[in-house]
């Protein structure tokens, strides 16, 4: 159902997955973040500028889609959660979530270490079953961009340990969200942009 509801160009130019209905909840729901996640989606490219660039403590990917969520009323987001057993409170701080809105939580692992997506995966579990996050989402990178990194001389940058769709998948597929609604989606070849830059 997700792609009958993702207009054409998003469609094709993502790899794109859904796990218990999240597009259904997020489109009829919370229409005015789908609304933004579209929009996104549908100015986004990836630049060759981003990739011959080192990141930094960020990458310039990242933050072109917080800058693009933030002027959006989007958030950088951490939960104080605690729990109270005998009495005793104990805090358990959830880990920060990268864009967040009205019950939205969007996270970008673009160039990370793969088990950041376990991070990533808890915490969307943990936060929709406080009632906090309704529905999780995940932007990554198709594994068919490691042609372009490699052509570029930049795939060793880009190693199979770091965060890319093949790595997400078995973890979804394995019940890493849990009953979090998931929307995941790929950045492919198709977004490349050769800017000179």
């Amino acid at each position: 159902m997700l792609k009958s509801r993702l207009p054409p160009f998003i469609a094709h130019s993502y790899e794109c997955y859904e796990w218990k209905h999240a597009s259904a909840i997020l489109s009829q729901d919370f229409p005015s973040e789908w609304q933004d996640l579209l929009d996104l989606l549908t100015d986004f490219r990836l630049q060759k500028s981003w990739i011959t660039t080192g990141g930094g403590n960020k990458s310039r990917l990242s933050a072109h889609i917080d800058g693009f969520l933030t002027g959006r009323g989007w958030v950088e987001k951490q939960f104080q959660t605690a729990f109270e057993v005998d009495g005793a409170k104990l805090d358990s701080p959830t880990h920060k979530i990268d864009c967040f809105k009205n019950g939205v939580a969007l996270e970008i692992e673009w160039n990370n270490k793969d088990p950041f997506f376990d991070r990533d995966l808890n915490n969307f579990r943990l936060l929709f079953d406080l009632r906090a996050v309704s529905v999780g989402i995940i932007i990554t990178r198709a594994d068919e961009l490691q042609d372009i990194f490699n052509d570029l001389g930049r795939g060793s940058s880009y190693g199979n340990s770091t965060t890319h769709m093949s790595k997400l998948l078995p973890r979804i597929e394995g019940g890493g969200g849990a009953g979090c609604p998931l929307l995941v989606f790929g950045i492919t070849k198709a977004l490349y942009l050769e800017d000179d830059v």
